[in-house]
């Protein structure tokens, strides 16, 4: 297989992340969001936002993680962070397709991409953090524009935002947890 055949193979097995349905849904309801829209919007969250990083982000790099970084949703599927899952048993899942999927790629891209896949899974480099933080982000938004969105479906509490969410967010983008913590009280509030 050549070179230019091996991208168009990873290009077009990256489609299927548009088939691959999320929890969330879209913020004028009327379907859930799938991966590959999360994506782009998770970008755009990270362009706008950036300036709000803990620490200065070099964006391009944030918005490579951003861009790779739900490919493996395409086999591992998506995993609401608020439903009920075995966290080792889906992390063994994205390491398999992460194998695969980069896997179809020439060995220079694919190095490259796995490797920056690798660095947002682990979440310990400036850049890593604030993507981390900022995918985060996007779900609570969407939720708190649908009326609470999927949070009654999951019984979800300000506890449980604030230990899986918000310590992630406050992470990276410390004062954007603080903008959305009093939307978010506020929501709770009135339900």
């Amino acid at each position: 297989m050549s070179r230019l055949d091996a991208q168009l193979a990873f290009l077009a097995e990256a489609d299927r992340l548009k088939s691959v349905l999320r929890a969330t849904s879209l913020h004028d309801r009327s379907r859930r969001e799938n991966s590959a829209e999360h994506s782009w919007h998770v970008m755009l969250h990270a362009l706008v936002l950036s300036e709000h990083a803990v620490r200065p982000v070099d964006t391009t790099r944030v918005l490579t993680m951003l861009l790779l970084h739900d490919l493996v949703e395409i086999d591992a599927g998506d995993t609401p962070i608020h439903g009920d899952h075995d966290p080792a048993e889906q992390e063994a899942k994205e390491q398999a397709a992460a194998d695969r999927i980069f896997g179809l790629l020439p060995d220079d891209q694919r190095e490259t991409m796995r490797a920056i896949w690798e660095e947002f899974e682990a979440a310990e480099t400036d850049d890593a953090i604030f993507a981390k933080s900022i995918d985060r982000v996007q779900p609570v938004l969407s939720n708190l524009a649908t009326d609470g969105g999927t949070w009654p479906e999951y019984n979800v509490t300000p506890d449980q935002l604030e230990s899986r969410v918000g310590v992630k967010v406050t992470r990276g983008a410390p004062a954007v947890w603080s903008g959305l913590r009093s939307r978010i009280d506020a929501w709770f509030s009135a339900s």
